[in-house]
């Protein structure tokens, strides 16, 4: 080869090597990108649960073998039990929390919550968090918790949230029947523990977009009863709980949740827990472009079929049927490439005039 071809082989070479570092460059700068879109926000799980031990009530209770099993589940997986109000702070502050935080929450105030839950956690050490309907308690109904035992809970450092009078369907009351619900609460607490709750739980996990801005007037924040990762994407006044009981309390199920991750999504449509329209058209945008979308999949409690159709990483689901009860749920969930299941859930409530078939309130 002459020098002349040697010398143009050589220029060759380099301008190749030179293009694949740019390319190689651009790449590594994208991937980056991408990395830093990934994420995650501050996120936790809380899981919900209302009866212990009281067979009678399958929809609302856990069995006591359940019970124990979750708490062992999480004692050998090492998981960071907290209260709840430790990561409200953290989701509001954005301080990072440990990985597998959790939080036990409990609806309701029933008697069986000092007798079987509370000994039970106070042997692991943990703290739990119990939302109170004061009507039931001052009235003294069987099989609820007294005011003292309520009292003692809160002094062994049980967090005491709030959950309306009378446990009312806030989404179903106007304006001022709805305040007048929250301020008789707030006014019981403030008499019997000496301070108003800063935590809030929707009875029935019901609310609308006025009821959202009514309880921003009392709280620091507020839970519903829809399936989901607590995230600091998320409303601090609509954050979502895994609901527990005999049906949807096994191990594997219990497992499955509480290693979930957020599936961290923006403009929720429709945004109102309330509905307009029965079905609704649902859909949302992914704000993580890393996640395999094409394995995304939703889930509605319809009695019809659900399709879900991904537009880039706009989410549109279709629901063949309207929602028969006065609560319809949408479950969205993908694995992420690590292997963990990201989930997003949403529960509506459905007024009266939209229902298809007649429905007993519960």
């Amino acid at each position: 080869m002459s020098d002349k071809s040697k010398k143009q082989t050589g220029i060759a070479k380099t301008t190749r090597l030179i293009m694949a570092s740019v390319i190689l460059s651009g790449i590594g700068s994208a991937l980056g990108a991408t990395m830093a879109l990934a994420k995650d926000p501050v996120h936790a799980v809380a899981v919900m649960y209302h009866r212990f031990g009281e067979n009678k009530y399958p929809s609302t209770n856990i069995r006591l073998e359940q019970f124990e099993t979750h708490l062992n589940i999480l004692s050998a997986d090492k998981f960071n039990v907290v209260s709840l109000d430790t990561i409200v702070n953290a989701l509001k502050s954005g301080t990072p929390l440990p990985a597998k935080t959790i939080a036990i929450t409990i609806d309701d105030a029933y008697a069986s919550v000092f007798t079987e839950a509370w000994p039970r956690m106070q042997a692991k050490g943990w703290p739990m968090t119990v939302f109170v309907a004061t009507e039931a308690v001052d009235e003294k109904r069987p099989g609820y918790m007294t005011w003292d035992q309520i009292r003692t809970l809160r002094d062994a450092g049980v967090t005491i949230g709030a959950h309306t009078k009378s446990h009312a369907h806030l989404a179903r009351m106007d304006k001022v029947d709805a305040l007048t619900e929250i301020a008789a609460s707030n006014a019981r607490f403030k008499t019997e523990l000496g301070q108003v709750p800063t935590l809030f739980a929707y009875p029935y996990g019901e609310a609308n977009s006025e009821t959202l801005d009514l309880i921003k007037r009392s709280y620091v924040a507020a839970f519903g009863q829809h399936s989901g990762v607590l995230s600091s994407k998320d409303n601090d006044y609509y954050l979502p709980r895994y609901a527990l009981n005999e049906n949807y309390g096994d191990a594997d199920r219990f497992k499955l949740v509480i290693n979930t991750k957020p599936l961290p999504v923006t403009d929720i449509v429709p945004s109102n827990p309330t509905l307009a329209h029965n079905p609704p058209t649902f859909g949302f945008t992914v704000t993580d472009p890393a996640l395999p979308l094409n394995t995304l999949n939703c889930y509605g409690s319809n009695p019809g079929t659900t399709t879900t159709e991904k537009l880039g990483t706009r989410i549109e689901v279709r629901l063949s049927d309207a929602f028969t009860g006065t609560r319809g749920r949408i479950n969205c969930t993908v694995m992420d490439r690590q292997g963990t299941w990201r989930w997003f859930g949403q529960l509506y409530y459905i007024p009266e005039n939209l229902r298809t078939s007649a429905v007993k309130d519960d």
